[in-house]
This record gives structure tokens, sequence and C-alpha cells, in this order.
């Protein structure tokens, strides 16, 4: 699209443990993508206690604290996270999928041929999408113009009115074709980009999808491309053919 309304893209995907990424400095990892992802950070975050122990015996268990490491390009618009139990790539200037896929194939290469990680136990895809009608030249047109009914919930109705309504948002769970599951997130509402909150109301659109399991490295490539096919799906189901235009779609 030429006016695309992507606040960021990211595919992560875990694997089992690998204790050697949390005990040393990546420095290897570093050298092998840092042509293209000079800049390094490591932070440290402490995970949420975990409640275990059966209903009325219940209790919390700390978490360890996680080591993330960071490598982002010079710009800062596209980074690389690596804990020792997920890889991701993320970047807000997302423009195809198939150069997403390159670069995530060159990170994804690098850090296969450097840890060797058993397996995948989840591979997903995350877009989150807020449609500015600003932005698009729509002022003025209520969201049910742009969105489907399905992911409108009460302002569908025709006798509601947006600017009564205060908050609506869905948050589903479901099973998809090919072992797929998608998580998804949609609704009204603000993007604070830093710690600058845009005052106009967006529509969000989250959608995360992704696959379970064990899957081996031979079959990433696929499953990749499986949960991209079901994400493109989903979003262009989402939007009507409006809003379609009004992002002013390009000739692949």
């Amino acid at each position: 699209y030429g006016k695309r309304q992507l606040i960021e893209v990211i595919c992560q995907l875990r694997f089992p443990t690998i204790l050697s990424i949390s005990a040393k400095e990546p420095a290897e990892f570093q050298e092998a993508i840092r042509a293209e992802f000079p800049r390094y950070a490591r932070n440290l975050e402490k995970l949420p206690p975990k409640v275990i122990g059966q209903p009325g015996a219940m209790k919390l268990e700390e978490q360890p604290t996680v080591v993330n490491y960071q490598f982002l390009t010079a710009a800062g618009d596209w980074k690389v996270n690596l804990t020792n139990t997920f890889l991701a790539l993320a970047t807000p200037v997302y423009t195809t999928w198939e150069d997403f896929a390159r670069k995530l194939d060159e990170v994804l290469a690098q850090f296969v041929a450097i840890y060797h990680p058993a397996y995948f136990e989840r591979i997903g895809l995350r877009y989150i999408n807020g449609f500015s009608r600003r932005a698009l030249g729509l002022e003025g047109v209520p969201f049910r113009d742009l969105i489907q009914p399905a992911y409108l919930g009460l302002m569908a109705e025709d006798d509601v009115q947006e600017q009564s309504v205060q908050r609506v948002t869905q948050d589903v769970e479901m099973a998809l074709a090919g072992g797929c599951r998608l998580k998804l997130h949609c609704g009204p509402g603000m993007v604070k980009r830093g710690n600058v909150e845009d005052k106009e109301v967006r529509f969000i659109l989250d959608n995360d999808v992704f696959m379970n399991g064990k899957i081996e490295l031979k079959h990433s490539a696929g499953a990749l491309n499986t949960v991209h096919t079901h994400a493109d799906r989903i979003f262009r189901g989402a939007i009507t053919d409006q809003l379609h235009d009004a992002m002013e779609p390009q000739p692949l």
C-alpha cells in the first residue's frame, strides 16, 4: 500500500532454551549481522511471577531475569531481539512480505549456524495496524464504512452513533487451517509513539497468527509462509473496499 497503516510488524520464533545465549554476550552472532544491524543494546527483563499449584493451594513462583539482546539498524527502524528462548525481527517500516522475509532469512540463517536450535516451538507473525482517517483523507467517514461488521461489534449497528461509544473491543482466539492459530485484538483506540499519545481515534487491528508444536528447522520457511497467508487473508477480510482503495494498493 502507498499509504499503509502499520504501526509495527513482528516475527518471533521460539525454541527450547539455549543456555549459552544468556551465559555470555553473543559476540559471534553480532559480528555475523553487524553490517546491517550495527547498534547493540542489552536489557535485563524481569518476567512476571508464574501461578502454580491446584485451586485452593495456588502460589506465585518467581521467574528468573531474562537477558534480552537487541541489534538495530543505524536508523533504528529494524530490530532483532535475541534471548535464550526466542529470536524476533520487528519493524515499523514494513513494505512487502518479500522484503521482510529476506531480512528475516538472513538473520535466521546466522542464528541457526551459530546456535543450532533443536527445533522451533512457536513461529508467529504479528501485524499491528492503526487506521488513521485523517492520514487517509477519510475524516468524517464512520468506521462502519471502512471496517467489516464482524470486527466492529455494536458500532456496526445503524442506530448506534460512533461518537457515543466510549469503548468497544474484541479479543478472539481461534484455530485456523493448517495447524495455525489466531489471537486477534481490534477496536477503536489511540496510538502512543514514545511518550506522546496521538489524540486521533484510530481503528486498531492487531493480528497475531502463529503455529505451535515441534516445528523442524527444514519446515520453518513453510510455516512462515503459511502464517503469512493467513495474516494476509484476515487483514483483507477485515477492511472494506473503500478503506482498501484509500490506502492506495500498489501493483506487485
